[in-house]
């Protein structure tokens, strides 16, 4: 099937069939004789797995890493399982950080509520990110 046809079936565009395989998640397609890329029928259910793994938040250097494991004929199933666990991890600290610049932010919204604007131009900067220290 010809770039366009893959591209209506998949819900892309062909800028990104190329990018894709650039990137190496999209085989080489074989050339008509007129030049025309020439995709096989299972292309599609690549490129929606492409789609799936984003969705799950893989990078596309993982979801290629993926697809070489399976295009060499191995089971990617234990690596997709790593990966998985990596990116909960990732989330579970990210969440952590965010809960601890929650706090701070709380902390300096609660200072300046009781800061006195005219007080940031005497003593220094700014006074609610840099109290006034004894």
């Amino acid at each position: 099937m010809r770039i366009g046809d893959l591209a209506a079936r998949a819900g892309l565009t062909t800028k990104t069939l190329r990018f894709y395989e650039d990137r190496g998640l999209l085989p080489a397609p074989l050339r008509t004789p007129g030049g025309y890329r020439g995709y096989p029928e299972h292309a599609v259910t690549r490129l929606a797995f492409v789609r799936d793994a984003q969705r799950a938040g893989l990078t596309l250097a993982e979801i290629r890493s993926v697809l070489a494991l399976r295009d060499d004929g191995h089971l990617p199933c234990a690596h997709v399982t790593g990966l998985i666990h990596e990116h909960l991890d990732d989330i579970a600290r990210r969440m952590s950080e965010l809960a601890a610049t929650r706090d701070v932010l709380r902390t300096l919204a609660d200072r300046a509520a009781v800061t006195d604007p005219a007080a940031c131009e005497a003593e220094g900067i700014c006074t609610i990110l840099t109290p006034v220290r004894p």
